[in-house]
C-alpha cells in the first residue's frame, strides 16, 4: 500500500497555511518551518507524513498464533514513502510502545544533515508516549529504499517499510514507463520469538539462531497473496531484504527478470533468471507478461545455508480461472557462492541514463585515493559475553548520541581515532569507536571476510562504487587492485562480502558528519560490529553542513544544553 502525503510548494502561501494547521501549536511549528525553507530552493515540494507506531498481535501464517508485531499507522509492512527528486519530508513519529524508538533511513543520504539519520550515534531516541518529527531533503536521489527501526532487535519485530523516490517530471527515466509498479520487502523471520526475547538472549551473552521463516510483505503463508497482471505488458518490481541476517534469493517460474536500478543507480540492462538480495539491500527489475496466460509463481529462497526457507506469491495472468501455480525451480550451479559472485560482478552502472548526480561530477576511477582502510570482522567472547568486532574493536554505545556530544564539545563520550585503519594484534576490546576521516578525502575501503559466512556491509550517508569482488578463498593484495573496475561500478549503499575473500568499494567524502557504519547481520551489529565515521570540516559552516534542529531531542550529557547556531 501507498501512503500518499500532503504535497505543497514551499514558495507558495498554501505552504504556510498547510503547516500552520498541520501541527498543534502554530508557534512551534512556524519556527521549524523558517527553518527547513532556509536550506531549500523554493520549488522543492514539502510532503507531510503522520505515523503511529503501536504493537499488535497478528497472524502472519494460518498456522501459527497470532504474534505481537510493531505496526506503523496499525500496519505491517509500514505505510510506503511515496516520493520525488528533491522533495522536503515532515514526518512525525509518535512512539506508543513501551520502550524508546527511532527510525532511519536505509539507502538515503541526508546531505548535511546527520542529525535526522535516525541511529543512536546521532539522534535520541523517542521516549515511550512521546513524538518527534524528523525533517531532512531527499536531493538528487531516486530509487528504491526502505526505512526500520534501528534501536536494539526491534527490526525483528516489523517497524519497517518501503521507500520509492521517482524522478522530476521530464527527466529521462533508461527504460518506458512500466504497466505496474510492485513492491515486495522480503526477509527472514522468527515466527515464535518476540524480538524482546531476542534482544534479552543478546544482553546475557548468547547469539541467537538464525531465522528459519521467510515473508514476503508481511505475509509468511506461501501461496496466499496474488498479483495480477496483464499478458505482454511489463512491470517494476522493487525488491528489499529487510531482514536481520540472511542473504534471499527471488525467482519468477517462466520469466527473465531485467535488473535496471540498484539502490538509487540505474544499471546496465542484464537479464537473469534468479537475483541474489543480500540483507540491507534493494533493487529493482522489469518484468515481461510473456508467458501463455495461467498462473506462476514467485519464489524467495534463503541462500547459503542448510536447510532452506522458501516463501511463494501467484503470479496470475488476467482471465486466468485456475487459482493453483505449478512452480519447478530453475537449477543453479552446484556451487551457489560461484554464482552469486559472477552477478554481483556484473552489475554495473548504466552510463547512459541522464540523470543528474553530484557524486557523478568528478569520475571516480580518475580521483586519487587519499586513505585506505582495510577492515576485517571477527568474532570472540569476552568478559564471558559473545561480542564482534571490525579490526578487533567491538562497538559499545555511549550513554550520549554521539553526534551531540560533539556538537557540545562534551568531553569524555567519545575519542576520535579508536579504530584503526587496518587489523592489528589477535583479540577484541570494547570501545565506543569513532574514526576521524576529512570532508573531500577519497577512501578505498577493502573488506575482508575470514568466516564461512556471507557478510553484508552498509555506510549511512554515502553511497560507494564497489569496484571489487574477490573469488571463493582468495585474498586481497596490492596487485588485487589491478582487477578493479575503474570504468563502471555499481555506486551503492550496502554490498556483500563472500566466505573467504574480500570486497574492495571508493567512497567520495562528500557529506559531513557522523554517519554509522554496520554490519546488516543485526545481531552482529547489536554484539559491536559497528563504528562511526566523524566527516569533519574545519569551515564549520552551514554550508557543510546544517545545526541542530530547534527540535531535537536530547539526551544523557546533552539533556540540560543549550543549542546554539553554527556562525557561517
Amino acid at each position: 500500500m501507498i501512503f500518499l502525503p500532503t504535497k505543497v510548494s514551499s514558495g507558495s502561501k498554501a505552504a504556510t497555511r498547510a503547516t500552520m494547521t498541520w501541527w498543534p501549536g502554530g508557534r512551534i511549528w512556524m519556527m521549524m518551518t523558517m527553518t527547513i525553507i532556509s536550506f531549500v530552493q523554493a520549488e522543492d515540494s514539502y510532503r507531510f507524513f503522520d505515523f503511529r507506531v503501536t504493537y499488535g498481535n497478528i497472524s502472519l501464517d494460518k498456522l501459527v498464533p497470532p504474534k505481537r508485531v510493531i505496526l506503523i499507522n496499525g500496519k505491517f509492512p509500514g505505510p510506503e514513502l511515496y516520493l520525488v527528486t528533491n522533495d522536503n519530508l515532515i514526518i512525525n513519529v509518535h512512539n506508543d510502545l513501551d520502550e524508546p524508538f527511532l527510525l532511519s533511513w536505509n539507502g538515503l543520504h541526508l546531505k548535511r544533515n546527520s542529525y535526522q539519520d535516525g541511529v543512536y550515534g546521532t539522534t535520541c531516541p523517542i521516549p515511550p508516549g512521546k513524538n518527534y518529527t524528523y525533517d531532512f531533503h531527499v536531493g538528487d536521489q531516486i530509487g528504491s529504499f526502505f526505512y526500520f527501526p534501528s534501536l536494539g532487535l526491534q527490526k525483528a519485530g516489523g517497524g519497517y517499510g518501503a521507500i520509492r523516490i521517482l524522478s522530476r517530471p521530464g527527466i529521462p527515466v533508461p527504460f518506458p514507463q512500466p504497466a505496474g509498479d510492485f513492491t515486495l520487502l522480503i526477509g527472514d523471520w522468527y515466527p515464535d520469538e518476540d524480538y524482546k526475547n531476542l534482544t534479552a538472549r543478546l544482553d546475557g551473552g548468547r547469539m541467537i539462531p538464525r531465522p528459519y521463516s521467510v515473508l514476503i510483505n508481511g505475509n509468511e503463508t506461501p501461496d496466499s497473496t496474488t498479483l495480477t497482471v496483464d499478458k505482454g505488458k511489463t512491470y517494476r518490481f522493487r525488491i528489499s531484504n529487510v531482514g536481520v541476517q540472511m542473504s534471499l534469493n527471488l525467482e519468477i517460474s517462466g520469466h527473465m527478470l531485467k535488473l535496471v536500478e540498484v539502490e538509487g543507480t540505474y544499471t546496465i540492462q542484464s537479464m537473469y533468471t534468479s537475483v541474489d538480495i543480500h540483507v540491507g539491500q534493494s533493487l529493482s527489475v522489469l518484468v515481461t507478461m510473456d508467458q501463455p496466460p495461467q498462473n506462476y509463481t514467485i519464489a524467495v529462497g534463503s541462500r547459503f545455508n542448510h536447510g532452506q526457507s522458501l516463501n511463494r506469491l501467484i503470479l496470475q495472468y488476467s482471465n486466468t480461472k485456475s487459482k493453483k501455480s505449478k512452480f519447478v525451480p530453475i537449477r543453479e550451479p552446484d556451487n551457489e557462492i560461484d554464482f552469486s559472485i559472477k552477478q554481483a560482478r556484473s552489475i554495473k552502472t548504466n552510463l547512459t541514463a541522464s540523470r543528474q548526480n553530484a557524486e557523478g561530477s568528478k569520475h571516480y576511477g580518475r580521483m586519487k585515493i587519499s586513505r585506505t582502510l582495510i577492515l576485517e570482522s571477527s568474532g570472540g567472547v569476552v568478559n564471558k559475553k559473545q561480542r564482534y568486532a571490525i579490526n578487533g574493536v567491538s562497538f559499545v554505545p555511549a550513554d550520549t548520541p554521539l553526534k551531540l556530544a560533539d556538537y557540545f564539545k562534551i568531553k569524555g563520550v567519545f575519542k576520535v581515532g579508536t579504530i584503526p585503519d587496518k587489523p592489528g594484534r589477535a583479540g577484541i576490546r570494547l570501545e565506543t569507536a569513532v574514526m576521524g576521516l576529512h570532508h573531500k578525502d577519497f577512501l578505498e575501503i577493502v573488506f575482508l571476510n575470514p568466516e564461512k559466512i556471507v557478510q553484508t556491509y552498509h555506510l549511512d550517508g554515502y553511497s560507494f562504487w564497489v569496484v571489487g569482488i574477490g573469488n571463493r578463498w582468495s585474498t586481497w593484495s596490492h596487485a588485487s587492485r589491478r582487477e578493479y573496475n575503474l570504468k563502471d561500478a555499481i555506486s551503492r549503499s550496502t554490498t556483500q562480502v563472500y566466505p573467504k575473500s574480500w570486497t574492495a568499494v571508493y567512497v567520495a567524502l562528500d557529506n559531513v558528519g557522523m554517519w554509522n557504519f554496520r554490519s546488516e547481520f543485526w545481531a552482529r551489529q547489536y554484539l559491536g560490529q559497528q563504528f562511526y565515521f566523524r566527516v569533519h570540516s574545519p569551515a564549520n559552516s552551514n554550508r557543510d553542513e546544517y545545526p541542530l534542529p530547534k527540535n531535537a531531542l536530547l539526551c544523557g550529557q546533552a539533556s540540560n544544553r543549550h543549542r546554539r547556531d553554527f556562525i557561517p
